[in-house]
């Protein structure tokens, strides 16, 4: 070979390292969004796709290794990122069967044996790239470390590029499934350029058809699919933004329409097409009872914007209401599709930061925050709550929506009051679903405010409207109170030991597994 032509290849290889490099953690990234829906993004989900990535590119460093050894030529390195990226382009048609095939297995197998079929087979081929690299470029053997070096600083630089445009741009930009697209044709042209360049084959020019050949789910906004009792169900709208994939969804049955927002696959709230009310219980607790706890309070916060059906309502009620969200999008979606109307301001910040540096009191504080199927961990930390405490004005209330369990699960439950009540004088517990229920889990309404305790004046929000769908329960439950017994075992949470994830695994199995027999799954399978 001659020295220019084995100076342009070396620079082929190093362009290989830098690109396979990216996209591998671009895949990595994407993993949540194509499994969140089904399992939640949780800790689990996270551990799922860390250990899968590094098992598969365990394997492809070792047999690829192995076969550079055998049969270390270019051709079969290209080769080998062509079919790659034939799996990646599989990945969007394949999503659907492996996912409904892995969701009775639970929370924790599920959501690792659909990682691995979905993403471990091309990461796998994308983990012999390294070792073929390091072969087919080493001629020498006193130039191994720099090869070796110079190959790994640019994989790893384009790892770095590669999780950057992802979480930035390209989530947002493009949606999952064509992203998915992007990289598979990315990859089957990168082999094809190496056949096109270096060996003038243009037999491999066949291979760029592929991507147009495979076809993954349409990304149109427009399903609709009829449900078994009749009820129609249309995917109104379906938006990925930087924080999460955000779907709005209609259920018609004859005259009769509800509207829900769906984040990474948990319901965010849920109205009547026609009047707006919400059709979920938990709402109207932290609507009215630190209304008619602290009836002549004036100013509200929203942690967690949601549908933003408990701030229309504070607002209707002549109450200034802020709303806190991380992502942009809530907002746009809140008030395109939910007819929000805020006169407080809007901060898109998380809730922590805000906290810490707000300086404005409140009456009122809501929180409604979940990521994945819990409420993030660092909003329900002493220091967390010990914010959220100085944000209250004297008389103030701080209402949190929690999906806790009060029978034989209640652990990270008692421990979330425990943790209350070491910050706050008086704590309560709100159940909003049937007490006399087998599984005793599902949303709570907790209050806690400081000074003595405070008698909710119903009086107050009778003139109030509540949802056929959820009247009963709310009029049934308004008043009454839950108390862990003393030998109920809780620990305190904190910044530094919050298990909340880990504890609260099979509350969070029970929460999936009640959407996804509610939801349709085309609905959740969709991405853009």
């Amino acid at each position: 070979m001659t020295r220019p032509r084995r100076a342009n290849t070396r620079i082929f290889l190093l362009l290989t390292a830098l690109v396979c490099g990216a996209l591998i953690m671009v895949i990595e990234v994407l993993g949540s969004r194509v499994i969140g829906p089904f399992f939640g993004v949780s800790l689990f989900i996270w551990t799922s796709l860390i250990a899968v990535t590094l098992i598969s590119l365990a394997l492809g460093y070792w047999l690829g290794g192995v076969l550079a050894d055998r049969r270390g030529t270019p051709e079969t390195l290209y080769g080998i990122i062509i079919f790659a990226g034939v799996l990646v382009l599989l990945i969007p048609v394949l999503k659907s069967p492996i996912l409904k095939l892995s969701v009775p297995l639970g929370l924790r197998l599920g959501s690792f044996v659909s990682t691995s079929l979905l993403f471990g087979p091309s990461l796998f081929l994308l983990g012999c790239v390294s070792p073929y690299l390091i072969k087919i470029a080493t001629e020498e053997l006193k130039d191994i470390g720099k090869t070796v070096g110079g190959f790994y600083a640019l994989s790893t630089l384009g790892s770095v590029i590669g999780t950057a445009v992802t979480g930035f741009f390209l989530i947002a930009w493009l949606g999952v499934d064509s992203i998915f697209r992007v990289v598979g044709a990315a990859l089957i042209l990168l082999g094809v350029s190496y056949f096109l360049l270096f060996r003038k084959s243009w037999v491999a020019v066949a291979a760029i058809l592929v991507p147009f050949l495979i076809q993954g789910q349409k990304s149109d906004a427009g399903i609709s699919r009829l449900m078994d009792n009749g009820t129609r169900v249309d995917l109104v709208a379906s938006h990925e933004s930087y924080y999460g994939s955000i779907k709005v969804v209609d259920y018609t049955y004859r005259d009769q329409r509800l509207r829900e927002l769906i984040i990474d696959g948990l319901i965010q709230g849920g109205v009547d097409g026609s009047s707006y009310l919400s059709a979920y219980e938990y709402s109207y607790f932290l609507q009215f009872l630190p209304y008619a706890m602290n009836p002549d309070g004036k100013r509200c916060l929203m942690i967690g914007l949601g549908a933003g059906v408990i701030p229309r309502w504070y607002e209707s009620r002549g109450i200034t209401t802020d709303a806190v969200d991380i992502d942009p999008a809530v907002f746009e979606v809140a008030e395109q599709y939910f007819d929000l109307k805020l006169q407080g301001d809007k901060f898109v910040q998380d809730a922590r930061y805000f906290l810490q540096t707000a300086t404005r009191t409140y009456d009122y504080i809501i929180l409604d925050v979940f990521n994945g199927d819990t409420t993030p961990a660092h909003l329900l930390s002493q220091e967390a709550l010990a914010l959220i405490r100085d944000r209250l004005d004297q008389n103030g209330i701080l209402g949190i929506n929690l999906v806790g369990s009060l029978g034989g699960n209640s652990f990270m439950t008692a421990s979330v009051v425990k943790t209350l009540e070491s910050i706050f004088d008086q704590v309560e517990i709100v159940p909003t679903f049937d007490l006399g229920g087998a599984e005793q889990s599902g949303n709570l309404a907790i209050l806690a405010y400081m000074g003595p305790v405070k008698t909710a004046d119903l009086s107050k929000i009778r003139d109030s409207s509540i949802h056929p769908m959820a009247n009963t329960l709310v009029n049934a439950n308004l008043q009454k109170r839950f108390r862990f017994p003393e030998s109920q075992k809780a620990i305190l949470l904190t910044d530094d030991y919050n298990p909340i994830d880990f504890f609260d695994a099979d509350l969070k199995e029970s929460v999936r597994r009640d959407i996804l027999e509610s939801t349709n799954w085309d609905i959740l399978l969709h991405s853009n």
